[in-house]
């Protein structure tokens, strides 16, 4: 037996963009499930009708039932540019079940968006395609280094705690912090801090730690890589880039009106899903938390 119903679009949020975009569908009333990893997450978005937020890591196991429950009709990825696993799955699950794919990709700051002052000073920005390539040009020994690339990332540089003097900024949470110590990174050479942070904040955070180099990644402005280039021209400090990983998305924008029309094209589709006596399966919280 089968029913039919109106479909629901799938957001894969957060990202401070993802929130933008929840708020966009929500005036459009499109239906919309986010989803996100963690409980801290649920804060970007709104407590409304209309709107679920599912906070669980998704997988190639446990997505054909969230997409059958959610009545999902559209896919739109604005997870972090460097959330690569996510998008990839993301991207095979909608060639599977045939579901139309958008990826919102914040904006890369191009070079015209840096004030002169920068510019002088842009020999001081180094640009690299991964880690490996970072660690191969043998730039940090010596240096007094603030990573502000994620805890995920820190146990590659455990390796590195000999030979040059490390710091970290992390989220203030407690898996980021067991990740930082699992590395090598004692309490005096860490900040927990949620982002964004403000100009004056890493002003003052990279001269306290007198800070000589900061790799960061290249996640644009919502990212603060926006400050960070500023900072960096200021204080002469030396600016490592890892660029975003190269990922095939099918189609993608970085235009607020082009995803909601995209939404607005798919989520009318209707959805023809098994109907059963049985109880249906746990359905999503709404999100509790103001804006």
């Amino acid at each position: 037996m089968s029913c039919q119903g109106a479909g629901r679009i799938w957001l894969i949020g957060g990202t401070r963009e993802s929130g933008e975009l929840a708020r966009a569908l929500l005036q459009a009333q499109i239906p919309c499930t986010v989803t996100v990893t963690t409980e801290a997450a649920r804060s970007l978005y709104p407590h409304a009708a209309g709107l679920h937020v599912w906070v669980d890591r998704l997988d190639l196991q446990s997505l054909p039932n969230f997409l059958q429950t959610q009545q999902v009709t559209a896919v739109l990825d604005a997870s972090h540019p460097f959330a690569v696993e996510i998008s990839e799955l993301a991207i095979a699950v909608a060639n599977k079940f045939q579901l139309p794919y958008l990826r919102y990709e914040r904006p890369e700051i191009a070079p015209a968006e840096l004030r002169p002052d920068e510019l002088l000073l842009n020999s001081r920005e180094l640009s690299f395609e991964n880690l490996d390539a970072l660690f191969t040009s043998n730039i940090l020994i010596g240096q007094r280094t603030l990573l502000t690339i994620g805890y995920r990332f820190l146990h590659r540089f455990y390796p590195w705690q000999q030979q040059a003097t490390l710091f970290a900024r992390i989220l203030p949470s407690t898996t980021a912090l067991e990740a930082a110590l699992a590395a090598g990174f004692t309490s005096d050479r860490l900040i927990a801090l949620r982002p964004p942070v403000s100009a004056e904040m890493e002003r003052a955070l990279w001269q306290q730690w007198q800070i000589s180099m900061v790799v960061t990644k290249a996640s644009g402005k919502p990212g603060g890589e926006d400050v960070k280039r500023q900072i960096a021209a200021e204080l002469g400090v030396n600016l490592a880039l890892i660029n975003r990983p190269p990922v095939f998305y099918p189609q993608q924008t970085s235009n607020l009106k082009a995803a909601v029309e995209f939404c607005q094209h798919h989520s009318s589709r209707t959805v023809v899903r098994a109907c059963s006596s049985k109880a249906k399966p746990q359905q999503p919280t709404e999100n509790s938390s103001p804006l």
